[in-house]
């Protein structure tokens, strides 16, 4: 009914951290019987869940280790899922160092939805008292041998006593891959992390080192600065030529429209030419008059005489008469013409 379900909802919401196994109130008290796999898989003892250990380092706490948790939760129908977590001194000795430091990793885990207890200081090799202590029944770990100091599997005794059940690695994900990826990408993160107002002496960084990211950012802003503005550019040019598409087939049909105006005007036949001709004929007729008729004397023709009768006073060169008949008869025309001028 409704009730159910509300009920359900309220006992999948988690709205506080898992415990640690030394301050928790909720101990398991029923005799810890021998379980098989088989048996749990089938159902629980009635009296209590079958109680799930899973151990780990859980550094840089990552998807692939609330995979991990999850499948050991969910390895038979009612379960308890408890986690022990590795201490700095015990984790530095037999593997390395670690990014988180042990609060931190123990933090981490009691947030993940999976956990119902966690354990801290959890020893690197399971012994029987541990297993006694804690009612543990089942220990769930992925198959890959865990090689260690003096032992080529940690996990070996566990499986011969047929507690070990093993889980699943999610590919991709690891604590490995992701120092790997900030090893590789070290520069930039110190950039990041310099211009995020960490110090060079906290990243461990050289001062050589320190001016050299401070330069690398500085013409990062600018590369950024300028992808920008050419982004601007071509986002106002694509604006401007959306916009002027009807501008464009506008200008042409004008371009067009004037074009035609202009040939209409001073082409071959335009109107321009006729009126230029017609003014031009003016012209010629104005500055060239109609000739005298042709029965006028022979010297108004002459464009250099002028009515005044000046020319006849004006010394003439003459070649010396051949003959007396012909010096009178130039004697006589000269006199002629004399008196037509009178």
């Amino acid at each position: 009914g409704v009730g159910e379900s509300e009920c359900l909802k309220t006992a999948l919401t988690l709205t506080a951290p898992a415990p640690f196994a030394d301050e928790t109130s909720c101990q398991c008290q029923a005799p810890h019987e021998k379980l098989t796999i088989a048996q749990a898989r089938l159902g629980t003892p009635v009296d209590r869940p079958v109680r799930v250990y899973a151990d780990g380092i859980f550094d840089l706490f990552h998807s692939g280790h609330a995979r991990a948790l999850m499948q050991a939760k969910t390895l038979f129908p009612n379960s308890y899922l408890l986690v022990g977590v590795c201490s700095d001194d015990l984790t530095h000795k037999f593997k390395g160092f670690t990014v988180m430091n042990e609060a931190e990793r123990y933090e981490a885990l009691r947030h993940c939805r999976y956990v119902d207890e966690v354990i801290r200081d959890a020893p690197w090799t399971l012994t029987p008292e541990f297993l006694e202590k804690h009612k543990i029944d089942f220990v769930a770990h992925d198959d890959i041998p865990y090689s260690s100091a003096g032992s080529d599997d940690v996990y070996k005794h566990i499986k011969e006593a047929g507690m070990f059940v093993p889980t699943q690695r999610t590919e991709g994900i690891s604590t490995s891959d992701i120092i790997t990826r900030i090893v590789r990408d070290y520069d930039v993160y110190a950039r990041r992390n310099l211009q995020r107002g960490y110090t060079a002496k906290e990243l461990n960084v050289s001062f050589i080192n320190e001016k050299k990211y401070r330069f690398q950012n500085q013409v990062d802003k600018m590369k950024e600065k300028v992808k920008n503005v050419e982004e601007r550019s071509k986002e106002f040019v694509n604006r401007v030529e959306e916009k002027s598409h009807d501008l464009i087939q506008k200008w042409e049909e004008k371009s067009r429209e004037f074009i035609g105006n202009f040939l209409e005007l001073f082409g071959p036949d335009g109107a321009w030419k006729q009126m230029f001709q017609e003014r031009s004929s003016r012209m010629l007729q104005a500055l060239s008059p109609k000739q005298s008729p042709v029965s006028s004397p022979t010297r108004s023709r002459s464009p250099s005489r002028s009515p005044s009768p000046t020319f006849s006073w004006l010394p003439i060169k003459t070649s010396p008469p051949s003959s007396p008949k012909a010096a009178s008869a130039s004697i006589s025309s000269m006199s002629e013409g004399d008196e037509d001028e009178k």
